[in-house]
């Protein structure tokens, strides 16, 4: 029987080359974590997608969903409670990183739903940025609001690695 520090090292390096290896299928182990799904939306039509809970400056928690079907680009989805927020559409989503680079995220909502946008849900087109995007320095994004606020939400790197990702996959 292995000693505890001999098996702590073991399942350590199990686990790094479980995490270093990019060909393994995406497991949702912690639901914080970002992990790449790929799903069947109807049969032969495959969405690629990554999902994160996020919290705002004011605690308010967000869904935030990177997602790319085939021969289509790559869309960040917001989603925010019905009646707390309501998204101002005529401003684009900015993503700012931690040395004050900022980029703008066209708005792409009116593509969401047949019936019309929902106030508390934002869709914005990431294609044109996402090479620009450095997982390793801290990110944040700022949504406008139809009130007057822009909410804030900090990215952790795994969902912005998340996003490479997912651009980088075949169509």
């Amino acid at each position: 029987m292995m000693n505890k520090p001999l098996l702590f090292r073991f399942l350590l390096g199990i686990l790094i080359l479980f995490l270093s290896v990019p060909s393994l299928p995406a497991i949702a182990v912690n639901p914080t974590l970002g992990t790449i799904r790929q799903l069947e939306e109807v049969p032969g039509q495959m969405v690629y997608q990554s999902r994160q809970n996020l919290r705002d400056t004011q605690g308010n928690v967000w869904i935030a969903i990177a997602f790319k079907r085939p021969d289509d680009l790559l869309y960040l989805r917001l989603v925010g409670f019905p009646g707390v927020v309501e998204i101002d559409r005529t401003q684009p989503l900015r993503l700012i990183d931690s040395l004050n680079h900022t980029q703008l995220a066209s708005d792409a909502s009116a593509q969401m739903f047949i019936e019309g946008v929902q106030p508390h849900i934002g869709q914005y087109d990431l294609q044109p940025l996402v090479s620009e995007l450095k997982p390793e320095i801290p990110l944040h994004l700022e949504l406008p609001t139809v009130q007057g606020t822009t909410v804030i939400l900090k990215l952790p790197p795994s969902f912005v690695q998340d996003w490479i990702a997912i651009a980088s996959l075949p169509d």
